[in-house]
C-alpha cells in the first residue's frame, strides 16, 4: 500500500497520447465501438456459454456419485443412467448445432474476414499517413 502512495507522489507524470489510449489485448483500437459484428459471432458465443454451463453440472454429479452409489442409498444405476441421458442430450444438441452449420466457417465467412482485415489495414495506413503529415 505504501509503495502505491509513494509512487503517486514521486513518480513521473508524462501523459502521452500512447499512454492515454485504451488498452485492448495488445492491439491498437481501430474504428468505432459501434462496429457491426456478424450474427455468427454471437451464435458461437451463446453456444459456448450454453455448453459450458451444462458441463458445469457434471462436477457436482461426480462429487455426489460415490455417496449415492454407496450401500446406504443404492442408487448407483439410477444416478448413472440419469447422467448418461443428460450427456446424450448434450450430444444431440451438439450434433444439431453442427448439422445447422453453426461451426461452418466456409468460403463466405473467409471472404468476410479477409475484407475486414483489408479495411483495418487501410484504416491503419491512413492513420499513419495523417500522423506523418501532421508532424
Amino acid at each position: 500500500m505504501g509503495n502505491i502512495v509513494l509512487s503517486q507522489f514521486v513518480g513521473q507524470r508524462k501523459h502521452t497520447r500512447t499512454k492515454m489510449m485504451p488498452y485492448e489485448c495488445g492491439k491498437d483500437p481501430v474504428g468505432t465501438a459501434r462496429e457491426r459484428f456478424s450474427v455468427k459471432f454471437y451464435l458461437i458465443a451463446m453456444i459456448f456459454i450454453l455448453f459450458d454451463i451444462e458441463v458445469i453440472f457434471l462436477v457436482p454429479w461426480a462429487v455426489v456419485f460415490k455417496t449415492l452409489a454407496g450401500p446406504v442409498y443404492g442408487l448407483r444405476t439410477l444416478v448413472y443412467v440419469e447422467m448418461m441421458i443428460f450427456v446424450a442430450l448434450l450430444l444431440v444438441g451438439y450434433v444439431y448445432v453442427v448439422k445447422k452449420g453453426a461451426f461452418d466457417w466456409g468460403e463466405t465467412a473467409r471472404r468476410e474476414a479477409e475484407a475486414e482485415a483489408r479495411l483495418l489495414h487501410d484504416m491503419e495506413s491512413r492513420k499513419r499517413e495523417r500522423t506523418r503529415t501532421a508532424a
